[in-house]
């Protein structure tokens, strides 16, 4: 049994000087702050890694701030459409969503669907029975769709394209993408992440991402580390990145920040990948990594203080 604990948490990497339609820094940071110090209160009293992360993934999806849950982007037919998988380091054990309406929270179906089926992934019709099942709660659309929301939409409608979360249809800098996540390191030196995200916005044609991909969005193995991933889904799901840094770890005993650096080269270098990652290895210690500009993260190391970057 360990002595500490460690905890990380992302919403989204890219370019951020467009982030005050959603929100300031300063929201961000009490944001991010708040959430952390739940997970802590839950790590300290010994909650099971697993759980750390769902609460903190489902915080991340009631906070309107963020592409995941509630304040999802809309896809091509003005609808939020999401994704969402966990990971449980201890035995492998994994579950995932797709292409999910009206669910409040999407990482707790992701759990479900990890302890109460024989399966990893759900999608669409019948990850939504599945949900009707267990009495999953489901909420109507005027939660999820929030007035920022609906501007980018109509944006990208009207420029006829896709975008990704905070994309400037007039300059198109480098973009923020919007998916969440978490990883921890509980007292009992086990390892979990989790991921969730609202996808692209006007996205068509039941596109997925690779936020629930087991091994491209999300990644937990007790003898190596727990990682979550945001960016650019196809290059993540090209490069099977999350597995990849669990291999670093694996084949060249990396420390978890030596291990996401090195997984992001290999993003850059393979596909000039775009995104972000945050990883904690089996020691407890905390890594992160972009190629993007900019990143949304927190994290508790060692059971430590509580830290912020929005870069």
């Amino acid at each position: 049994m360990s002595n500490h604990y460690s905890l990380m948490i992302h919403g989204g990497a890219g370019a951020l000087q467009h982030i005050q339609a959603e929100g300031s820094e300063e929201d961000f940071a009490q944001s991010m702050y708040g959430i952390l110090e739940q997970g802590r209160l839950k790590l300290q009293q010994g909650a099971p890694a697993l759980d750390v992360v769902e609460h903190c993934v489902s915080l991340l999806e009631d906070d309107p701030l963020y592409n995941a849950g509630r304040g999802s982007v809309l896809n091509e037919y003005g609808e939020v459409e999401m994704d969402a998988a966990i990971m449980d380091g201890q035995d492998l054990a994994a579950g995932s969503v797709a292409g999910i309406k009206n669910i409040k929270n999407p990482i707790s179906l992701a759990r479900l669907v990890l302890k109460k089926s024989e399966h990893v992934m759900l999608i669409g019709h019948g990850a939504m029975e599945f949900a009707e099942l267990w009495g999953v709660e489901c909420l109507p659309d005027d939660y999820f769709i929030i007035e920022s929301r609906i501007k980018q939409f109509q944006e990208a409608e009207k420029a006829g394209k896709m975008m990704l979360d905070h994309e400037d249809i007039e300059q198109e800098p480098q973009r923020k993408f919007g998916t969440v996540g978490a990883t921890a390191f509980d007292l009992e030196g086990n390892l979990a992440a989790a991921t969730s995200t609202g996808g692209i916005v006007n996205k068509r044609w039941g596109r997925v991402g690779d936020s629930p991909i087991i091994g491209a969005g999300v990644f937990a193995d007790n003898d190596t580390c727990a990682v979550s991933a945001t960016g650019y889904g196809e290059q993540f799901m090209r490069t099977v990145l999350a597995k990849m840094i669990s291999d670093c770890i694996h084949f060249q005993s990396l420390a978890a920040p030596q291990a996401a650096q090195a997984g992001i080269e290999y993003l850059v270098a393979k596909v000039k990948g775009l995104g972000g990652v945050i990883v904690i290895d089996a020691k407890g210690r905390c890594g992160a990594g972009h190629s993007t500009s900019g990143m949304i993260y927190g994290w508790i190391e060692h059971g430590g203080e509580s830290h912020f970057q929005l870069t």
